[in-house]
């Protein structure tokens, strides 16, 4: 005997089955991660670009030296001095030219330092640690530079001969020197001053790390399918 079949229309009917979709697997799962690229993250340059735009500062900052150098010269007080037949003499022995010329010095060379450093800063947002000491030792050098052709330009060191080309009694120019050579050091010093503090109030910030329960950008809404949320 075979068993009674049952009529076609008294089947219970199929389940729907509804296959997988791809936002249904992608909900639990962690979107892929991929490296940072040039767009996603800041690239450093490479060392020798650093140290070739390090060696450039420097020339620049020394050639700019000679600038200082023609300031000085013009703005510096001058040193007068008196001759007789045997010897030379300060024409006004309680003068204050000599400290003058210093601090003229010392001004000029600080504004360079100062405006030097803002534009380094201007050019190169990100500095780096060879283009902060090319700034320094250029400053140095231009300091030097300028200080050396002030010299040269300015009146004769040889006193004995300018005497006696003006004669006796004659007023003459003394030559241009540097009483204190620590105001060498105002061009570096304040270049150096003055990228620290523009680094500080206007320099790239790093993205600080974002505090525990606080949502990360592009990362899936899990409470959305957490029945207790």
């Amino acid at each position: 005997m075979t068993a009674p079949l049952t009529p076609r229309d008294n089947q219970p009917p199929e389940e729907p089955h509804t296959p997988p979709t791809a936002s249904g697997a992608g909900s639990s799962a962690e979107p892929p991660s991929h490296p940072p690229t040039g767009n996603d993250a800041p690239v450093d340059p490479p060392l020798g670009q650093e140290l070739r735009e390090a060696a450039l500062t420097v020339l620049v900052l020394a050639l700019v030296g000679a600038l200082l150098g023609l300031l000085w010269l013009w703005l510096a007080p001058r040193i007068p001095l008196v001759a007789d037949t045997h010897n030379v003499y300060l024409k006004d022995t309680e003068g204050e030219e000599a400290i003058g010329a210093d601090g003229v010095f010392l001004l000029i060379a600080a504004g360079f330092g100062i405006v030097s450093a803002a534009v380094l800063f201007r050019l190169r947002r990100r500095g780096g640690v060879p283009l902060v000491i090319a700034l320094a030792v250029g400053g140095l050098l231009g300091s030097v530079l300028g200080w050396q052709l002030g010299m040269v330009l300015g009146p004769t060191d040889d006193l004995a001969a300018h005497a006696a080309q003006v004669g006796p009694g004659v007023v003459f120019d003394g030559p241009l020197r540097l009483q204190a050579m620590g105001v060498l050091l105002a061009w570096p010093i304040a270049a150096m001053v003055t990228h620290l503090a523009l680094t500080g109030l206007f320099g790239p910030r790093d993205e600080e790390p974002p505090l525990p329960g606080t949502p990360v950008p592009g990362a899936p809404d899990l409470t959305k399918d957490d029945p207790a949320a």
